[in-house]
């Protein structure tokens, strides 16, 4: 088992939250004329009140982690694989494509084998500018969901004891 293949995790996505997705929007803007490359990562759905559509297992998309020494330019964007964490809630990936293409190129499919879900932002990005993939380059389907999120300054609030915890108690997130 592989780096990237203990970073993804095969996982059902019931959709991307409103503000994660004008979060990952707003900042492919601020890189542009350059790429701008993070990872999804999601929350149970169970922890929201989405009814009865949604089964609870699923999961929701949340935040958008970005990783420290990814590199970019107006073609590409490059993540350094020892920086990624082993995080077990990482769904896929969401990378933009400065020239407005919607459509992953050879390089991403290549890119697409690890994680469910794959999002390509487009300039000028805006809120249709998007295009949710599937790990073989299919169009998806990726609702956009109306979820309260944390504060997103709640992210860094864990020590190892929570993450031992975490491996511990066997939840698969």
């Amino acid at each position: 088992m592989g780096l990237f293949d203990r970073f993804f995790r095969s996982r059902n996505v019931a959709g991307i939250a409103r503000d994660t997705l004008e979060f990952a929007l707003s900042s492919a803007e601020d890189t542009h004329p350059n790429e701008y490359m993070g990872f999804m990562r999601g929350t149970p759905a169970r922890e929201f009140d989405l009814g009865e559509e949604i089964h609870p297992d699923d999961y929701v998309v949340t935040d958008v982690l970005v990783i420290p020494g990814t590199t970019s330019n107006e073609m590409s964007a490059t993540v350094d694989n020892n920086m990624i964490p082993n995080d077990m809630r990482t769904v896929g990936s969401i990378h933009s494509h400065p020239n407005g293409v919607l459509r992953p190129s050879d390089a991403d499919l290549a890119t697409f084998t690890s994680g469910s879900v794959h999002v390509i932002m487009g300039a000028p990005y805006r809120t249709s500018d998007w295009r949710a993939f599937d790990q073989e380059g299919e169009p998806a389907t990726l609702p956009v969901l109306d979820v309260d999120l944390d504060d997103p300054e709640a992210f860094f609030d864990f020590d190892q004891y929570d993450i031992d915890d975490e491996l511990r108690s066997g939840d698969t997130y």
